[in-house]
């Protein structure tokens, strides 16, 4: 008799895309976020190669005008173009909160899937581990490591290189814990389902129970964890610059931008106004959408 595994979806594993975009699509704020996020991204990537600007171009004779044609958003201390260093800004906002949680994710997703099918002991280390991070205050932390490593890794990779990649690896080795939980809870359960019997029956090895059958069905939580991953990473090193900690002069993001226009709130406070509702409005819109994400691909949801 020759065994085959059930070809029905169980019934907690995620919807179909096409069922689990109907499900987005009735979340009304969801669906307008998105529509605000892409704008803002397509803003970002396609801007810069519209508006021309160097965003390192100084001239002091213009420091602190005013918004007009040549400079539509005023400039900034330096005379440097406000609107340009907030385009090449958010691109280094943007690419940190992706960068640093896609980081987090595939870290949290070892560390969960490997606690939740081993089990036993190793389970139990991972754990203590995940939670040992957990008590730690890791903004402190953060900075510390960004303090100490910082001339490091821009001698070994150049300045600005070598600046983005410490930042974006430190905010998502302080991010990965509650993903790692979260898998291995889902693989916890998953090692009880039938189908997953079924392919222990048929002889799969442990690697492809793990990567053809648990994780597909683990997906949806860590989906959602890794899109509000964006708007925490982005948030993290908004706090980053401000603290003086994060980009140097020379990498425009909108947390460098808030901490150059601090000082200037009383003469020109566009300086930090403009950088504080871009990342309003980026944050916003990421947590809105991963909240329509957890409706959307949450099995228990009645169509």
């Amino acid at each position: 008799m020759v065994l085959s595994i059930p070809a029905s979806r169980p019934c907690d594993t995620p919807a179909p895309p096409r069922q689990s975009w109907r499900r987005f699509r009735r979340h009304s704020l969801a669906t307008v976020s998105l529509a605000l996020l892409v704008t803002l991204v397509a803003i970002v990537l396609i801007g810069p190669f519209l508006w021309r600007t160097p965003v390192d171009d100084i001239d002091l004779s213009a420091a602190l005008q005013g918004p007009d044609v040549r400079h539509p958003l005023g400039t900034d201390g330096l005379g440097q173009d406000l609107l340009a260093r907030a385009l090449h800004g958010g691109r280094t906002s943007m690419a940190v909160g992706m960068v640093s949680a896609a980081i987090a994710v595939v870290i949290g997703v070892v560390v969960g899937a490997t606690a939740g099918f081993a089990g036993g002991l190793l389970d139990a280390a991972l754990m203590w581990v995940t939670n040992l991070f957990l008590s730690l205050p890791q903004l402190p932390l953060l900075l510390v490591v960004i303090y100490l490593f910082r001339d490091r890794a821009k001698a070994m990779l150049g300045a600005e290189a070598g600046e983005f990649l410490l930042v974006v690896a430190g905010i998502g080795c302080f991010r990965w814990m509650h993903v790692a939980r979260l898998v291995r809870v889902r693989f916890q359960a998953l090692l009880q389902k039938e189908f997953i019997e079924s392919a222990r029956a048929l002889g799969a090895s442990r690697w492809r129970i793990v990567w053809r059958h648990m994780l597909p069905n683990a997906l949806g939580p860590v989906i959602v964890a890794g899109t509000i991953d964006v708007a925490a990473s982005i948030i993290a090193e908004s706090t980053l610059s401000f603290l003086g900690l994060g980009f140097s002069p020379e990498i425009p993001s909108w947390g460098r931008m808030l901490y150059e226009g601090k000082d200037q709130l009383d003469v020109a406070a566009r300086l930090a106004v403009v950088p504080g509702i871009a990342i309003f409005l980026t944050v916003l819109a990421v947590n809105f959408v991963g909240a329509g994400l957890r409706d959307a691909l949450d099995p228990r949801h009645v169509l």
